[in-house]
């Protein structure tokens, strides 16, 4: 059985609390004055603006190193955060104490899809803004530790064959995968069924760059009413991600783009076989008249998961008893880090015991070497293999506080915070009503 110590851990979601001076060195100076900004308002609490927009929180969920009763879904200022939330050097040190070789990072501010730096009212402007907080991504924060991120861009939202060609521009410095929306629909652009988005997929198949899709990405929660307890919505977020996998079950585009592969993040996996077997019944049982064609060489939902749709967990006991039911090439492991669902710092000894009775094999494709097969990350060009373990990297940062002394306790603001967030798809839909 794979020890703690012996493990070799790449997360496939992980998330930055952006620095507020990260597009300093990457605006050009015609567009100084229109860049992202942190303002501060008359209660000391700190915000992104990207013009008269609001960005997303500051610090979503930023709990890392806080005990359950000092987890706050609202930071409102970088203090009540760990340093390691948004400087690059800190993060790198928090990741060898959590026994962490290497991780890929999603936007925090812009939204997980990088949907705010999109819905500001001069495209062109957005357009500098995305390729700068790109440059700022992969040239500064990925670039200041190599071996340690897989880099992520974000893309234009509003015109797919500006999307290809940033795709392809970040394909140039060795990217290998975008944040992209779970359902652009909700997002108030054409759905994956339209067609728009067919230049998008075609440099994504071109230049083997992986479509990752973070739960929360459509800007809307999951909840069954305005009235429901908060952790009605908490339980049902990785619902969003099975809307996402039945949308890409079904979607035409796999004809033309047969090398395109999305990622599902952190929407867990064990409800995976379920959802398959329930969409083998309805090909088996209505294709007469949905008159759904799969490509050439397939024939239900599942062969499409199993070739084109890579998943994750941080935590799932179930999905890891069911790994006879993935293609174990395509399951990988993410640590969350810093939201309150990671298990950072002890991911390695949680894993040890949830692998129980799985093969080092196994372990090993999920812990990290399916992360490098498909975002084509090569860490150990960098490292020494021996010196990636979780023991190896937690002797360099011995001296690294994993507790987190920071921060406020939990109150109502935060309970409004989050209320508005999941309630915001059903109080749109009540006022159109």
């Amino acid at each position: 059985m794979m020890q703690a110590d012996d493990m070799i851990l790449i997360s496939v979601d992980d998330h930055i609390c952006e620095p507020a001076d990260m597009f300093t060195a990457h605006v050009p100076d015609a567009y100084e004055d229109r860049a992202p900004r942190v303002d501060t308002d008359t209660h000391g609490n700190q915000q992104w603006r990207y013009g008269e927009a609001l960005g997303r929180n500051l610090g979503l969920n930023a709990v890392a190193g806080k005990p359950p009763e000092m987890f706050n879904v609202n930071p409102s200022t970088y203090a009540e955060m760990r340093p390691g939330c948004y400087d690059v050097d800190e993060r790198v040190r928090d990741m060898s104490a959590g026994g962490q070789l290497a991780g890929l990072n999603f936007p925090n501010w812009p939204g997980f899809a990088g949907q705010v730096l999109s819905e500001g009212p001069d495209r062109a402007v957005n357009l500098v803004m995305i390729q700068a907080y790109n440059d700022w991504h992969v040239d500064q924060w990925c670039a200041a530790h190599p071996g340690r991120f897989i880099p992520c861009g974000i893309v234009p939202l509003w015109d797919a064959d500006l999307a290809a060609a940033e795709v392809r521009r970040l394909a140039a410095k060795g990217v290998r995968a975008i944040t992209f929306s779970e359902n652009p629909a909700a997002l108030g652009v054409p759905s994956i069924h339209s067609g728009f988005w067919n230049p998008l997929f075609s440099a994504c198949s071109d230049e083997g760059v992986v479509l990752c899709c973070h739960i929360g990405s459509s800007s809307k929660g999951m909840n069954t009413s305005i009235d429901a307890p908060e952790s009605v919505p908490m339980t049902l977020s990785p619902v969003s991600t099975m809307y996402t996998l039945a949308d890409l079950l079904w979607a035409d585009i796999w004809h033309r783009f047969p090398a395109l592969k999305f990622s599902l993040s952190e929407g867990d996996i064990g409800w995976i076989p379920y959802l398959l077997q329930r969409a083998d019944h309805v090909q088996r049982r209505h294709h007469g008249w949905t008159a759904h064609e799969f490509p050439e060489g397939m024939t239900t939902a599942s062969d499409v998961f199993r070739q084109h749709i890579l998943c994750c967990f941080i935590e799932d006991p179930v999905g890891v008893a069911m790994l006879d039911r993935f293609d174990l090439d395509n399951v990988m492991w993410e640590s969350d880090f810093p939201h309150s669902d990671s298990s950072w710092p002890r991911a390695p000894e949680t894993l040890a015991a949830m692998f129980a009775g799985v093969s080092d094999d196994t372990v090993e494709r999920i812990t990290h070497l399916n992360a490098m097969t498909h975002f084509g990350f090569d860490p150990f060009s960098v490292r020494a293999r021996k010196r990636c373990s979780a023991a190896a990297l937690r002797a360099e940062a011995a001296d690294v506080d994993t507790t987190t002394p920071v921060g406020r306790a939990p109150d109502e603001t935060d309970r409004e915070f989050f209320r508005a967030l999941s309630t915001r798809a059903l109080r749109a839909r009540t006022n159109r009503s």
